[in-house]
């Protein structure tokens, strides 16, 4: 890069914001150079990408939600250039959820999230690669099925705003005594599994829907992605529900899902299967999801959980898998 200049795009929404304006200036008066981009309609992101990247820009900042990111990820991590050669990429959180962000320790407020960007070198993250129907699509955070699909398309856009990601919640306990399961069979390396599911998680990040964390573990530089499979509950519901309540979310999933962590899943369905990949919606009775190693660069904190850590590195040994079938699997 020529010079340490950046791009911010801000999701239209948040162009009005007083604190990521103020914040701006103050970073400029320090010196750093910030080309300010605004997203109004779709495909804007995707030029200010290709726009910032023509410039030679250094760093490329999303100001919004997880939507914005991915969308902005997206653009970056389909274009032709290694990831070395590319701007890197920061946060702004200034969504509804911010489930990337939460997980990912990012400062809310826009000035400490730009300063992280300052301070911090980018550094190696992956990104998942979804197929479908002879399309490439993109995610940075979660793509998720199933019951936490159909709650955040239902929540309404202004429950979103007064409540934050209480309302999912709400939505959801709405639509508890209307869950339709889905069906589907899923294969990765040494993995199989097959049944109906009421949600379903591929994980870069941890947490989508406002809070769902539907993997937990999961780490964005482990060259992996996170399954998780949460079967039809019948008369699991209510120990759930207790769980929920008792001893948080994480120990609810525990008592009924099927965990994995693989380089790609294959999914097969019935009917057409809809997925949303950080708010893009998806539709289709056969997909392939692959993680792709290392594709971007990005400004996290030095002790984010979704950074590996040396201690903690994750074993590329065959997936423990709980309450599933495992199996041989095709490496292809």
């Amino acid at each position: 890069m020529d010079t340490p200049r950046w791009c911010l795009i801000i999701n239209g929404k948040s162009a009005g914001d007083d604190d990521l304006r103020a914040a701006v200036q103050t970073m400029r008066e320090r010196g750093q150079g910030i080309d300010v981009r605004v997203t109004w309609e779709d495909g804007d992101a995707a030029r200010h990408v290709a726009e910032a990247i023509d410039d030679r820009v250094s760093t490329i900042v999303t100001a919004g939600g997880d939507g914005t990111l991915s969308e902005v990820a997206a653009a970056i991590a389909g274009h032709d250039a290694t990831a070395d050669v590319l701007p890197s990429l920061g946060l702004v959180p200034m969504g509804t959820a911010n489930d990337f962000a939460t997980a990912g320790g990012i400062p809310d407020a826009p000035l400490p999230a730009l300063e992280l960007i300052a301070a911090q070198p980018a550094r190696p993250v992956d990104v998942l690669r979804l197929e479908a129907d002879g399309a490439i699509h993109w995610a940075a955070n979660v793509v998720s099925g199933g019951f936490g699909t159909q709650v955040t398309v239902e929540t309404p856009e202004g429950m979103k705003k007064l409540l934050g990601g209480l309302a999912y919640l709400l939505t959801g306990l709405a639509k508890l005594g209307r869950i339709e399961p889905s069906r589907a069979s899923l294969r990765g390396p040494d993995f199989a599994w097959e049944g109906e599911f009421i949600a379903l998680g591929v994980g870069n990040g941890r947490q989508a829907g406002g809070g769902q964390a539907l993997c937990p573990d999961a780490l964005v530089d482990d060259g992996l992605l996170d399954l998780t499979v949460i079967p039809e509950l019948t008369g699991e519901i209510a120990a759930t529900l207790r769980a929920v309540v008792s001893e948080g979310k994480v120990a609810a999933l525990d008592r009924v899902a099927t965990r994995a962590r693989l380089a790609w899943v294959e999914i097969v369905a019935e009917a057409p299967l809809p997925l949303n990949l950080d708010g893009e919606p998806v539709e289709s009775t056969r997909l392939r999801i692959d993680c792709v190693p290392g594709r971007l660069r990005m400004h996290l904190p030095p002790d984010s959980p979704l950074r590996s850590q040396p201690s903690l590195q994750k074993s590329l040994q065959p997936p423990v898998v709980a309450n599933g079938t495992a199996g041989p699997g095709d490496r292809g």
